[in-house]
């Protein structure tokens, strides 16, 4: 089926919708539509994700939003932290269309590239972070890989930090981002979804 929001183009009826939310004290307006993920509010997850998210611990350079649906993570990043430029990739056209309407509307754009990607297929550039909030219904291959791939994507002390719930293979993904990094922390816990996090330190 081509219906998922985790498919290139989602074959559903389109229903814009237009709304308000407050994320890390700045409020944002978006629009979005069916065919997306979590498209009448802000998930709970990519909340909790963005707050747990630390700057202060990251080299210089650009930061990628992997994933990114309609953009609520990277926009919300993008304007908290001017200072920074950020990449949005996500597989979902529609979702994409949209997160570069947000964009805008936000003011953010100018410090936004949004761009298709199959997972880290378009991506070229190594990054001071990466931030993913894995599409869990595309499968474990699609998490895996996301996981298991960023450390291609980084530069020395750069980090990728993820969020699960407990229940939908957060210590499974631990595991794995301490095999592929050598390190993995949960920064964080809320309500089941547990904030992980590896850095890379380069190739030894």
């Amino acid at each position: 089926m081509n219906d998922f929001y985790y498919t290139p183009n989602p074959d559903v009826v389109h229903k814009i919708q237009q709304w308000d939310f407050e994320l890390l004290g700045n409020k944002i307006a978006f629009t979005t539509d069916n065919g997306v993920f979590s498209k009448k509010r802000v998930d709970y997850g990519s909340i909790v994700l963005m707050n747990a998210f630390n700057i202060s611990k990251i080299p210089s350079g650009k930061i990628l939003d992997l994933g990114c649906g309609y953009g609520p993570v990277g926009i919300a990043l993008a304007k908290k932290y001017t200072d920074r430029e950020f990449d949005l990739v996500d597989v979902n056209n529609r979702a994409l269309s949209l997160a570069q309407t947000n964009a805008k509307n936000n003011g953010v754009d100018n410090r936004l590239t949004i761009y298709n990607s199959n997972i880290y297929e378009n991506v070229q550039s190594k990054y001071a972070a990466i931030v993913v909030n894995p599409p869990i219904r595309a499968g474990k291959m699609v998490v895996n890989t996301m996981l298991s791939k960023a450390k291609n994507h980084l530069v020395p002390s750069g980090t990728l930090t993820a969020v699960l719930q407990k229940k939908q293979g957060a210590p499974s993904a631990k595991k794995l981002m301490k095999s592929t990094f050598g390190n993995c922390e949960i920064i964080k816990k809320d309500k089941g979804y547990y904030i992980l996090e590896s850095i890379y330190n380069g190739d030894k």
